[in-house]
């Protein structure tokens, strides 16, 4: 259950003093003049009477201290609409930042209800239809924001990328069954392209069987990795190897069972996620190289294909994972993507505190891989962000402080 956080709050009390001076009236008479004595001496004139010494000043009444005053929370009153990738593997990350945003006062949407490919997600923050997600990936994601809108700007000009959440956290590549790697010695796409036997025996229990195409599973359309599926396959000149563009889930699951079965199989897939507990790395399945890395040339021709670059596209995995590595280097042709929040500029300007918790806000990318392996056995989403930030309430609370003091 969800414990919500007390508002961190500064106040001072205001205390009044109230000054009372107490000062003594004169209000003695003149004391009648004796009678006249005859033959008698005169009598010394009586001393005055005293004026009553004034008395001291009452010391100052201390009022009762005023309870705190609660300082208003820069979100209160402000209405946020979220949005959040048409993928679920970031789902953990989005529901923690709202849970958080929520907790300085914001009333934030739920971002299921404005669920986007990038395509759309970046142009609907352009447009001021969302005001941020935290989904994307770069630098793939780059071709949205050089798109161009209708008045001649670009979506770049009203939206920014933010913050640090999962810095080169989006491992991406290619796995193959392990078993039918093994049995024709593939360890790279440019091995299985070459090599006319693994082509049939693929080919015969591919997605698009008997065509002569060994048919990989790739991306859902939209997601990016799909053009540069594309363009990977120009770039590298696989005439023998397409890809199939179709619901993720599904063609992943299908890939798993191939994988556990023995038979073949190549999927596109990414950390962090569940899918690498179903080909799971060293078990039953392995990880591609490729020989070329694509670089900025755009090969497919496609708008914003510049932005497909994918140098290094390496990553330290071990040959028990990685065949192909070389001194402990997988060349795995895509660079580890940093994922990072995005956002209207003109919703940053409007919210300070909002634009300090994106920057500040990161989560590590081992922990929410298991968070996502915990929502494909049934999971509550709300659940793990909840739990999250209770076991990491100090951390938490010091980035609501530093974004309350940007309000």
């Amino acid at each position: 259950m969800k414990r919500q956080r007390k508002a961190l709050v500064a106040s001072f009390a205001a205390v009044s003093l109230i000054l009372a001076a107490c000062g003594g009236d004169d209000d003695t008479a003149d004391a009648p003049a004796p009678a006249e004595e005859p033959a008698a001496a005169e009598e010394p004139a009586a001393e005055p009477a005293e004026e009553p010494a004034e008395e001291p000043a009452a010391e100052p009444a201390d009022e009762p201290a005023e309870e705190p005053a609660e300082m208003a929370l820069p979100g209160e009153g402000v209405s946020i609409t979220m949005a959040k990738a048409d993928w679920s593997t970031e789902d953990p990350n989005a529901y923690t930042v709202k849970m958080i945003l929520e907790e300085m006062g914001y009333t934030v949407s739920d971002p299921k209800d404005t669920e986007l490919g990038p395509a759309n997600a970046f142009l609907a923050m352009a447009q001021g239809d969302a005001d941020f997600w935290i989904n994307s990936w770069m630098p793939g994601h780059q071709s949205w924001l050089d798109n161009e809108l209708p008045d001649g700007s670009k979506v770049g000009d009203h939206v920014t990328v933010v913050g640090e959440m999962m810095m080169a956290g989006g491992l991406q590549g290619y796995l193959i069954s392990k078993a039918f790697a093994e049995e024709y010695g593939i360890t790279s796409l440019d091995d299985l392209n070459n090599n006319p036997e693994a082509i049939a025996a693929y080919d015969a229990q591919d997605p698009v069987p008997g065509n002569g195409i060994a048919d990989i599973y790739g991306c859902s359309e939209s997601w990016t990795c799909d053009d540069i599926i594309e363009s990977q396959i120009a770039f590298s000149g696989w005439e023998n190897i397409q890809q199939t563009i179709a619901g993720y889930d599904a063609m992943f699951a299908e890939a798993a069972q191939k994988a556990d079965a023995g038979e073949p199989a190549i999927a596109y897939t990414w950390t962090p996620s569940a899918y690498i507990t179903m080909m799971r790395p060293g078990d039953n399945a392995l990880w591609l190289t490729v020989d070329e890395v694509i670089d900025d040339s755009n090969p497919t021709g496609r708008e914003g294909g510049e932005s497909y670059d994918q140098r290094p596209g390496t990553a330290g995995i071990g040959t028990d994972n990685c065949p192909g590595s070389v001194d402990g280097v997988c060349q795995m042709g895509w660079i580890a993507a940093d994922i990072r929040a995005a956002a209207n500029n003109d919703f940053l300007a409007a919210n300070p505190a909002v634009q300090k918790m994106l920057e500040l806000f990161a989560m590590d990318v081992v922990e929410v891989s298991l968070m996502n392996v915990e929502m494909a056995d049934g999971a509550d989403v709300l659940d793990l962000a909840a739990q999250w930030i209770e076991d990491n309430r100090d951390l938490v609370d010091s980035w609501i402080a530093e974004a309350m003091a940007a309000a």
